[in-house]
C-alpha cells in the first residue's frame, strides 16, 4: 500500500519533546511494508499563543531537527525545486516539510522566500485563532484576510509554496478563493455535511477547491469524524470519503491523517491502521483504482502539476 499523507504533527512532537522521529510513541511509524512507498508531509505546528519571535524560532529549530532526522533515518527530504513525483518513484520513504500557522513568518514577508529555499512546500495559513494573515475557524467574529495576508498569498504562489486553508475561517477561505491565482488545498479537513463542525468544509467549499484543481485530505481526528466524537470509528472516516466522492471528488480526495496531533477514534492507532482502512474500502466495493487515487495518486498528481506550473 503506497501512501501520500498530507499532514501530521509528528515533527512538532519530536521538536518539543526532544524525541527522534522514529520514537515508539509516534503514531507515524517509520517501518514500511516491503514494496510500499510513502511521502509524509511533516508539519511544524505553531500554537496560537506563541509570540511571533518564538514562532519563527521554533520553525528554525524544526528545520534543523527535520534535516538531521531525515539524514539519520534515510528519509528523502524533498526540497524546493525537486520533483515530488520523481522522488516518490526513486525513493521508498520521502518527506515534505510544511508549516501549520503562518505566524512562523514573524510578520516578515521576506521569510516566505527564505522558507521556500529551506524546503517548505505547504503553509497552513492559520490555526484556530487569528494571526497576521487572517482568522482561524475558532474565531467567532472573523474579519477575513488582512492586507499582509494578501501579500502572503501572492508571495507563496511566487515561491512555489502551496496555500493550505485547513483551519481557516469561512471568511478567510472565501477571500483566498477570490485572490488565489494557483490551486490551493485543505491538507486535513472533513465534510461538514457529515459532521457539523466548523473546522470541516461545506459542500460549497469542497467544490471550490475541486473546481480549482486543489486537493483535500481527510482528517482522522475523532471530533471531525462524528457529531458524537466518543463513538467515532473507521466507518465514519469512510462516510466522509463517500461524501466527497459524491460531490465528484474522485481526483480531489486524499489522506491527511493529522497523526500525532489529534485524538484518534478507538479503532485507529496510527500508521498500522491505514492498511486496514485500505482493505475496508476494497470490501466496500471501491474500485482499487479509486483507492489508489485517494491514498497517493491524487496528491502526487497535484504536486507534479503545481511544481511545473501547469494549467490543471
Amino acid at each position: 500500500m503506497n501512501l501520500f499523507d498530507l499532514h501530521c504533527d509528528t515533527l512538532y512532537k519530536s521538536v518539543t519533546q526532544n524525541l527522534p522521529l522514529d520514537d515508539t510513541s509516534m503514531q507515524v511509524s517509520q517501518t514500511l511494508n516491503k514494496d510500499d512507498k510513502r511521502i509524509q508531509c511533516y508539519a511544524i505546528w505553531i500554537p496560537d499563543d506563541y509570540s511571533p519571535g518564538k514562532a519563527e524560532q521554533i520553525f528554525y529549530s524544526a528545520h534543523k531537527k527535520f534535516t538531521s532526522e531525515c539524514k539519520r533515518l534515510g528519509i528523502k527530504f524533498i526540497e524546493q525545486g525537486e520533483s515530488v513525483y520523481n522522488c516518490f518513484k526513486n525513493n521508498v520513504n520521502s518527506a515534505l516539510f510544511t508549516i501549520e500557522n503562518s505566524s512562523a513568518l514573524n510578520g516578515k514577508i521576506k521569510n516566505i522566500e527564505r522558507f521556500s529555499k529551506l524546503g517548505v512546500r505547504i503553509i497552513t495559513l492559520t490555526w484556530n485563532d487569528s494571526n497576521i494573515v487572517g482568522d482561524g475557524a475558532g474565531v467567532l467574529h472573523p474579519q477575513g484576510i488582512t492586507e499582509f495576508g494578501q501579500k502572503v498569498i501572492s508571495e507563496m504562489e511566487n515561491n512555489n509554496i502551496v496555500v493550505d486553508v485547513s483551519h481557516a475561517s469561512e471568511m478567510l477561505f472565501y477571500d483566498v478563493a477570490k485572490i488565489a491565482t494557483r490551486p490551493f488545498i485543505a491538507t486535513h479537513s472533513n465534510s461538514r455535511s457529515v459532521t457539523n463542525h466548523r473546522r470541516n468544509l461545506t459542500d460549497e467549499q469542497f467544490n471550490i477547491i475541486k473546481n480549482n484543481k486543489g486537493i483535500v485530505g481527510v482528517n482522522f481526528h475523532r471530533d471531525f469524524l462524528n457529531n458524537f466524537s466518543d463513538t467515532a470509528n473507521k466507518y465514519d472516516l469512510i462516510k466522509h470519503i463517500d461524501k466527497f466522492l459524491s460531490l465528484g471528488g474522485e481526483n480531489t480526495v486524499c489522506i491527511g491523517t493529522d497523526f500525532d496531533g489529534c485524538n484518534l477514534p478507538v479503532d485507529i492507532t496510527g500508521s498500522e491502521s491505514l492498511t486496514e482502512i485500505y482493505e475496508m474500502l476494497l470490501k466496500d466495493n471501491y474500485k482499487e483504482s479509486v483507492i489508489r487515487k485517494i491514498f497517493y495518486e491524487n496528491a502526487l498528481n497535484f504536486f507534479e502539476n503545481f511544481d511545473n506550473k501547469r494549467i490543471m
